[in-house]
């Protein structure tokens, strides 16, 4: 996904029909909306229907959390980066990923929008069910939390500076995967991965242009 230029201003086009469009936006509250009541519910239903400990289904939802992190790093580096001389395969890699590439602070999609986040949740789900019978219940609440936490951290790092100096890496490491090598640097919520298969940035040899920094982030209104 090499582009002649990245912009950093504006948002690509990926349909022509005006209500496909639309369905590739949206807002982190959105998602978050969608999500928290399902987390909630079935935690709840964890416990008082199926008879689970309070303490076993927060075991599930932890390990949900931490998977979630590693099928980012996954998604991130085999899916999102797909690479293909198939047209079509091209431009399906474009609506789910190269467009961010190309248009890195288009601000409304930076999560991804609510129809095929349905849909791929609940393949996920079904997934998990098959798998794991009714303990899916416990361990899919966790894994969306990571999603909404990786989701709101994605938006975070293309949007502000990192609030706490220890957070500065993830920054740091995002910004490097999109402006100097998109090889590096695909773990976004954590560098864990990244670190374990060696594709994180040395942040001790990588130069920071502070004034590069601040043109990357969102204008404040006024």
């Amino acid at each position: 996904m090499q582009f002649d230029k990245i912009h950093n201003k504006g948002q690509a086009r990926l349909f022509k029909n005006d209500y496909l469009e639309m369905l590739t936006k949206t807002h982190p509250l959105v998602i978050w909306g969608m999500y928290i009541p399902v987390i909630v519910y079935m935690l709840y239903y964890s416990h008082a229907s199926n008879g689970y400990t309070w303490s076993y289904v927060l075991l599930l939802f932890f390990i949900g959390i931490f998977s979630w992190s590693f099928f980012e790093y996954i998604a991130h580096r085999f899916v999102f980066h797909w690479v293909s001389d198939n047209p079509t395969a091209q431009k399906i890699a474009y609506v789910m990923h190269g467009n961010h590439h190309h248009y890195p602070r288009d601000r409304q999609r930076l999560f991804m929008p609510p129809v095929p986040s349905i849909i791929i949740a609940s393949v996920l789900l079904g997934i998990f069910y098959l798998l794991m019978g009714s303990r899916a219940f416990m361990f899919f609440p966790g894994f969306m939390l990571g999603y909404l936490m990786y989701g709101t951290m994605h938006y975070a790092i293309h949007a502000w500076n990192p609030p706490f100096k220890w957070m500065k890496g993830l920054w740091r490491n995002h910004h490097l995967h999109h402006y100097k090598d998109e090889h590096k640097g695909f773990g976004v919520s954590s560098t864990i991965w990244d670190h374990v298969f060696g594709t994180m940035f040395d942040l001790k040899k990588e130069k920071e242009d502070k004034e590069k920094v601040k043109s990357l982030m969102f204008e404040k209104k006024k």
